[in-house]
C-alpha cells in the first residue's frame, strides 16, 4: 500500500476512508476535531491501535485552535476535546491509553506559551504513532516463532496496516511469516456484519501478494475439520488481566471451534491494548452498533421492515480458549494472570 492509513501533515490529519474500501481509495484530510471524531465513530478510521493514534492527533489538532490566554481555559477546552474523542468507541482501550498520555502533557504544562503546549502535544502524538510502528514489528518477530513451517492460518476481522501504525498485529505476523517463507496460505473470515475481512483484510492480502482465500464466517469449522487450518490468528481491542480478550464479534465462535479441533488460537496485540485495571473480560464494555449495520448491506435493506436487531461490535474470548498472547514485549502463555502480572512488573 503506497500511503499510510493515517498521517499528520502540516497541521492536518490525512486518512484513508476505510468505509470505501476496496472499491474506492478515498483519502480525506481534516483539521476539524469533530470531523475526526466522527470518522472514528463511523469506522472510516478503525482498529484499536489506529484509533488511539488518531485520538492523540485529535488532541494535537485541538491545541492548534488555542489562542493566547489563561492556562485554565486552555486546559478546559482540551479536556472537552478529550471527552469528545473518548465518547467515540468504548471498547478499544488504546483510545483511552493515548488520550491519557496527552492528558499528562496538558497537566504538565506549566508555562503560558500556547506554542510550547502545541509542540509538545504534536510531538507526543507523533511518538505514539512511531511507537506503534515499532510494536507491530516486535509482535511480528515474536509471533512467527509460534507458527509451524508451511502453515495455513485463519484470521478474523482486520488487524493489519489498516488497523495500526505499522504492519499490523495478527496480520503483521501473517505477512512476516509469508516474507520468511513459513506461510503457505491464509483463510479470511468475511467478518459480518461489516465485512472487515472481505473488504479490508482481503484487500491487504492482495496488496501484499499473499495467497489467500475468503470464506463466510460459518465455513471456518468445515476447514478445521478438513485439517486445512494450522493456527488461528486474531487481534484484540482490550485484554483483561486474566487474559480474556475482546475482539470483533465472531472471534469467540471461532475460538470455540478451534478448541474443539485442537487448533491453537493466538491473540496478537501491543501492550497498549492491555487494561491493567480490568480483572476479567466480564467488565469490558461492549459497544453496540446501529442495527442498520446488520439489517442493511451497503445501504440496501435485507430484512423485513421493523425487524429488531442486536448488534454488538465485539465479543470476549475467555482466556481458556487462548493458546498464547503475542505482545511487543514477548509471548505470554497460560496461566495469563501470572504472565500478565510479570509483564506489568516490567513496564
Amino acid at each position: 500500500m503506497a500511503m499510510k492509513p493515517l498521517e499528520w501533515i502540516n497541521g492536518k490529519v490525512r486518512f484513508l476512508d476505510q468505509t470505501k474500501l476496496p472499491l474506492e481509495e478515498v483519502v480525506l484530510s481534516t483539521d476539524d476535531v469533530a470531523e475526526l471524531a466522527e470518522a472514528i465513530r463511523r469506522l472510516a478510521i478503525r482498529g484499536a491501535p489506529l484509533i488511539g493514534i488518531a485520538a492523540a492527533y485529535g488532541v494535537a489538532l485541538a491545541s492548534l485552535q488555542l489562542k493566547s490566554g489563561e492556562r485554565d481555559s486552555a486546559r478546559a477546552f482540551l479536556q472537552s476535546t478529550i471527552d469528545l474523542l473518548a465518547s467515540t468507541r468504548p471498547t478499544a482501550v488504546n483510545l483511552f491509553w493515548a488520550l491519557k498520555r496527552q492528558r499528562r502533557i496538558i497537566d504538565g504544562w506549566e508555562t503560558n506559551s500556547i506554542t510550547d503546549l502545541q509542540h509538545r502535544l504534536i510531538d507526543e502524538a507523533l511518538l505514539i504513532h512511531q511507537e506503534d510502528y515499532a510494536m507491530c514489528e516486535h509482535i511480528a518477530v515474536f509471533g512467527v516463532d509460534l507458527l509451524p513451517q508451511n502453515c495455513s492460518v485463519l484470521t478474523h476481522c482486520n488487524s493489519g496496516i489498516l488497523a495500526t501504525g505499522g504492519r499490523g498485529t495478527a496480520l503483521g505476523i501473517i505477512t512476516k511469516a509469508w516474507e520468511i517463507g513459513k506461510l503457505r496460505h491464509v483463510f479470511i473470515d468475511e467478518t459480518r456484519p461489516l465485512f472487515q475481512g472481505a473488504r479490508l483484510t482481503a484487500w491487504e492480502m492482495n496488496q501484499a501478494n499473499v495467497p489467500a482465500t475468503l470464506i463466510v464466517d460459518n465455513t471456518a469449522a468445515v476447514l478445521m475439520k478438513q485439517g486445512k487450518i494450522d493456527a488461528v490468528l486474531v487481534g484484540a481491542d482490550r485484554i483483561a488481566m486474566n487474559g480474556d480478550a475482546a475482539n470483533k464479534v465472531g472471534t469467540y465462535n471461532t475460538a470455540i471451534i478451534a478448541k474443539h479441533h485442537g487448533i491453537p488460537l493466538y491473540v496478537a496485540a501491543p501492550v497498549s491494548t492491555m487494561d491493567f485495571k480490568m480483572k476479567t473480560g466480564q467488565d469490558i464494555p461492549i459497544e453496540e452498533r446501529d442495527g442498520k449495520e446488520v439489517s442493511e448491506v451497503f445501504g440496501r435493506r435485507i430484512t423485513p421492515q421493523g425487524m429488531t436487531v442486536y448488534a454488538p461490535a465485539f465479543d470476549v474470548t475467555p482466556n481458556e480458549l487462548i493458546s498464547a498472547i503475542v505482545t511487543n514485549r514477548g509471548v505470554l502463555f497460560p496461566p495469563f494472570s501470572d504472565s500478565i502480572r510479570v509483564l506489568l512488573s516490567q513496564i
